[in-house]
């Protein structure tokens, strides 16, 4: 299958890891909409978010993700999105969101912010740091 999401899944592409248990896996968006900005995937290959097995499970990681997100940078709050149209794999978007970011109340998915290699190595550890 040539899913970008599975190659990540599988080591064949590299990814700023934040989270990682035996059926999802949690990295950094290499084209984040704000600071911390996270794709939460299932390991196994499903093409929408409500075709995952384990729902319940799958949204619980995401909160995890979004509230160690929250802790690790100060958030005022945190946006989740499962549009699913950029990658065919499901995907939720965990957005952390800041009074200063580049967005109006609602998140503008073509408006980026652009972190270093470093910066992205940093976010991710922070976010690692603050899971509970």
């Amino acid at each position: 299958m040539d899913c970008i999401f599975c190659k990540i899944v599988a080591g064949e592409i590299p990814a700023y890891k934040v989270y990682e248990d035996e059926k999802f896996l949690a990295f950094l968006d290499i084209r984040p909409l704000t600071r911390g900005n996270s794709l939460v995937v299932p390991k196994d290959h499903h093409r929408w978010v409500y075709d995952v097995p384990d729902f319940g499970d799958y949204f619980e990681v995401a909160k995890r993700v979004a509230l160690a997100s929250q802790r690790a940078f100060h958030a005022e709050w945190v946006c989740f999105l499962t549009m699913g149209l950029e990658v065919p794999h499901a995907h939720i978007r965990v957005i952390p969101r800041y009074s200063d970011d580049l967005h109006e109340e609602l998140i503008t998915i073509d408006i980026h912010e652009q972190f270093s290699d470093e910066e992205m190595n940093n976010i991710a550890d922070m976010i690692k740091d603050a899971l509970i």
